[in-house]
C-alpha cells in the first residue's frame, strides 16, 4: 500500500458498524436517547452539588468533577458518530479525528484516575471517620482533582503525539465508530512496536494501576465494614460505597476487554459494542446509580424540584 505523511490525509473513514446497516437506525435513535439521558443526567448531578450545601461534602465535589468529565466524554464522540450513522458519509476531518482522539483519550484517563481518587475518598470516610474531615480537606481535594485531571491530559498529549507522526495507508479506513489508538495503529503503514509497547506503558499506569489501588481501599474498606456490630451501620456503610463499585465494575470492566485481553477475530467484532459501552453507556448510568442508592441526592432533587436551594 501507499504510504503517506500523517499530515496529508484531508480525512479519514470511521467503518463503524457500517458492516451492519441493519442496526444503523436502531442504534441511531438508541445512541441519541442515551445522549439526552447523559446530559440531563450528569447537568441534574452537577446541579445538585452546586446548590445543595447538604451536598458540599468531598464525595459529591469528586461527583459533579466525573459528571462533568462523562458530559465532555460523550460530547467528543456522540455528534460525530450519529452523523456518521445517519448516512452513508463515514469520514471524520484529520483535525477532527486529531481532537477527538486527544480529547476522549485525556477523559478517559482522567476518570480511571478520578475512580481511584473517589475510591481513597471511600476509604478514609469508612475507615478513617474520625480524621476524615481534616484529612480531605478542600485543598487536597483540589489538589488530587488536579491530579487526575493533568495526569489524564499529558497521558493523551503523548499519544496523540505518537500516534499522528505515523504513516497511515492510503485508505485511511478506521475499522471503528471514533479515532481510537488500537483502531488508528491498524492502518498504520509502517512499524508500530514501539507505540503499542507504549500504549501497553500507558495502559499499566491508566488502567492497571488504578484499579489496583481501588481493589486495594476495598479491601480495607470491607474489612472495616465486618468490624461494626450493628447491622444498620454495615448496611449504610456499604450503601456509601456501593455505588462508587459499580461505576468502576461498569467502567473498568469493558475498558479491561478491550485493552487488555488477548486480540481474536471474535473480540474484534465485540470491541465496538464494549467501546460503545465505556464511552456512551456508562457515562449515561452513573447519575442513575448514585441518586437511586443515595437518601441525600434524593432529598436534594425533591428541594430542587420544590425550588428550594437550602
Amino acid at each position: 500500500m501507499n504510504r503517506i505523511n500523517a499530515s496529508s490525509p484531508a480525512a479519514f473513514v470511521l467503518l463503524g458498524f457500517s458492516d451492519q446497516p441493519q442496526l444503523e437506525l436502531v442504534l441511531l435513535l438508541v445512541i441519541s436517547s442515551i445522549y439526552i439521558l447523559t446530559l440531563l443526567g450528569n447537568t441534574t448531578i452537577i446541579l445538585l452539588s452546586y446548590l445543595s450545601p447538604k451536598l458540599h461534602t468531598p464525595m459529591y465535589f469528586f461527583l459533579s468533577n466525573l459528571s462533568f468529565l462523562d458530559l465532555c466524554f460523550t460530547t467528543s464522540i456522540v455528534p460525530q458518530m450519529l452523523w456518521n450513522l445517519k448516512g452513508p458519509e463515514k469520514t471524520i476531518s484529520y483535525t477532527g479525528c486529531v481532537i477527538q482522539l486527544y480529547v476522549s483519550s485525556g477523559l478517559g484517563s482522567t476518570e480511571c484516575v478520578l475512580l481511584s481518587v473517589m475510591a481513597y475518598d471511600r476509604f478514609n470516610a469508612i475507615c478513617r471517620p474520625l480524621h476524615y474531615g481534616v484529612i480531605m480537606h478542600p485543598k487536597l481535594l483540589q489538589h488530587l482533582a488536579a491530579l487526575a485531571w493533568i495526569s489524564g491530559f499529558v497521558e493523551s498529549t503523548v499519544q496523540t503525539s505518537l500516534v499522528f507522526h505515523l504513516h497511515f495507508c492510503s485508505h485511511h479506513r478506521v475499522d471503528d465508530f471514533m479515532c481510537e489508538v488500537p483502531a488508528l495503529i491498524q492502518i498504520a503503514c509502517e512499524d508500530t512496536t514501539f507505540l503499542k509497547n507504549e500504549l501497553s506503558v500507558a495502559t499499566v499506569l491508566y488502567v492497571v494501576t488504578p484499579l489496583g489501588l481501588i481493589l486495594v481501599s476495598y479491601c480495607f474498606i470491607v474489612r472495616s465494614v465486618l468490624k461494626i456490630k450493628a447491622r444498620e451501620g454495615r448496611r449504610k456503610a456499604f450503601g456509601t460505597c456501593g455505588s462508587h463499585l459499580i461505576v468502576v465494575v461498569l467502567f473498568f470492566g469493558t475498558l479491561i476487554c478491550v485493552y487488555i485481553q488477548p486480540k481474536s477475530k471474535y473480540t474484534q467484532n465485540g470491541e465496538r459494542f464494549l467501546t460503545l459501552f465505556y464511552t456512551i453507556v456508562t457515562p449515561s448510568l452513573n447519575p442513575l446509580i448514585y441518586t437511586l442508592r443515595n437518601k441525600e441526592a434524593k432529598w436534594a432533587i425533591k428541594r430542587l424540584l420544590a425550588g428550594e436551594h437550602t
